[in-house]
């Protein structure tokens, strides 16, 4: 299979843009000074109030086969031309809730079936000083009756997803090496695994 290339790229205008549109936000400052600032926006947000969802799963064995783990993806991304390694993630459909999109989402990017969601966290904002765009993270438990399995993607056409499990005591040390494969590391999972390393270390007083 060839590699994904960008043919071209030409300047949108709002009303041909399908998914998102673009806002200028007229507001006074702390000194009452007018003030303008421009945005991106999502159309796609549902009743929930909330764009999107990404998704932390915690895949564990019953009888302790593999260390605690979790599942990552690889995909290109044309915004940034390149293949991004990201967290399961994905819109929220409808009257649907942050929850069940969560175990939606997982279940078609990685074919891994969530039997529990663990946690949900407060609304989130992705870039907030270029979009409008929310998310948030759940973390659901996967549980596996022995060995680690590999269970069949249902990915939609169009979508090309590479999924990766990585113990994770360990993801920090996989995100480093990408860097050298060409790969860009989103960061809203660069972070989670920066967080978890240094908590690691933290409790050992390795720092």
């Amino acid at each position: 299979m060839p590699d994904p290339t960008i043919v071209s790229v030409q300047e949108l205008s709002a009303s041909e843009a399908k998914w998102v549109t673009l806002k200028r936000i007229n507001w006074k400052d702390q000194t009452g000074k007018d003030r303008t600032w421009e945005c991106a926006e999502r159309k796609t947000r549902g009743t929930s109030g909330i764009d999107a969802v990404a998704i932390l799963s915690i895949i564990r064995s019953k009888t302790n086969a593999f260390p605690p783990s979790t599942v990552i993806i690889e995909q290109f991304r044309p915004p940034v031309n390149s293949y991004v390694v990201e967290l399961p993630a994905g819109l929220i459909d409808g009257n649907e809730t942050p929850e069940a999109a969560a175990v939606r989402e997982l279940e078609e990017e990685t074919g891994y079936k969530a039997d529990t969601v663990v946690e949900s966290s407060p609304l989130e904002v992705c870039d907030p000083g270029m979009t409008t765009a929310n998310m948030k993270l759940v973390v659901v438990r996967v549980t596996l009756e022995d060995k680690l399995e590999t269970p069949d993607q249902k990915l939609d056409e169009g979508e090309f997803i590479v999924k990766r499990v990585v113990e994770l005591a360990k993801l920090h040390e996989e995100l480093k090496g990408y860097e050298g494969k060409g790969y860009v590391v989103d960061a809203r999972l660069s972070h989670l695994a920066f967080g978890y390393d240094v908590a690691m270390r933290a409790s050992k007083d390795l720092l």
